[in-house]
């Protein structure tokens, strides 16, 4: 298999993930040099896109830090995962994901182990669900499946191959500083947390979160980028409030089915929007 044909997808579980939504944001990807993402998540579309020069970037420190181990230490986290997988157990998993309550066990744990863990419990937790609480503790619970995935080696090299033939930076900063590096020749495409009114959509990423605030901080990057002539697409909720902020560009309408939703009424089929700035 060439490097160029290389058969790529997102190796986590990812709430709000876009591979469904591929075809319909593929259709306005524009001609670009250099490829930024600054919430990268599952990164279905950079994995779909395959650009050979780009900038991936997340706030969680340990979804970054699974990139890298994938890129740097892939042998060792597919014994890791190996590992993991013998011992799934609903006892086990407990065990794994209350690693983070002991603060000085989980500071020993190595990067590579960290990252194994990640992928274990994104694979085994109720609906793939990353999800923290206000202490920034992992707090899902085990999703009673049959026979999960926990080492899915075939993707791991693959995505490993890809980010070592390619000139993919990949960064744990706040998403404005990320594009520090962006020009007219860039193209960006903003995945943020969603806007969710109620909170009902589990944008638990991190212990922070990201509210209205921080989504017109969100805003005013996207306008000031736009102003340098940067070509950026941007996903969000369909919500009254995103709307009005991305009033003066255009806004298509994508029908997504979404599972992960504290409201039952809400999962399905929900309507998300496109932002599109050119």
């Amino acid at each position: 298999m060439s490097k160029k044909n290389i058969s790529l997808k997102p190796f986590l579980k990812w709430a709000g993930g876009k591979r469904q939504l591929l075809p319909d944001i593929k259709k306005h990807i524009p001609t670009y040099e250099k490829y930024f993402e600054p919430f990268v998540g599952a990164a279905a579309l950079l994995f779909e896109l395959k650009p050979k020069c780009g900038h991936i970037n997340d706030f969680n420190s340990q979804l970054i830090m699974t990139y890298i181990s994938i890129r740097d230490n892939l042998d060792e986290l597919i014994k890791l995962l190996e590992l993991h997988k013998k011992n799934n157990s609903k006892e086990y998993f407990y065990t794994i994901r209350n690693m983070d309550r002991d603060s000085e066990t989980f500071e020993k744990l190595s990067s590579v182990e960290r990252s194994a863990r990640l992928i274990y419990l994104n694979k085994t937790c109720y609906n793939g669900l990353y999800r923290v609480n206000s202490q920034g503790l992992f707090n899902v619970p085990f999703g009673q499946y049959k026979n999960p995935i926990i080492c899915d080696e075939a993707t791991l090299r693959n995505v490993s191959e890809y980010l070592n033939s390619n000139d993919i930076e990949i960064t744990n900063l706040d998403f404005e500083k990320s594009l520090s590096d962006v020009n007219k020749n860039s193209f960006v495409y903003f995945d943020s947390p969603y806007h969710s009114p109620d909170n009902s959509n589990f944008t638990g990423y991190q212990a922070n979160g990201f509210d209205e605030k921080e989504q017109k901080r969100l805003q005013q990057v996207y306008i000031d980028l736009t102003n340098r002539g940067v070509k950026c697409l941007l996903s969000n909720s369909d919500t009254p409030f995103i709307r009005e902020l991305y009033r003066d560009f255009t806004i298509e309408t994508l029908k997504a089915t979404r599972a992960i939703n504290s409201n039952g009424e809400e999962r399905g089929k929900v309507n998300e929007v496109l932002v599109k700035n050119w």
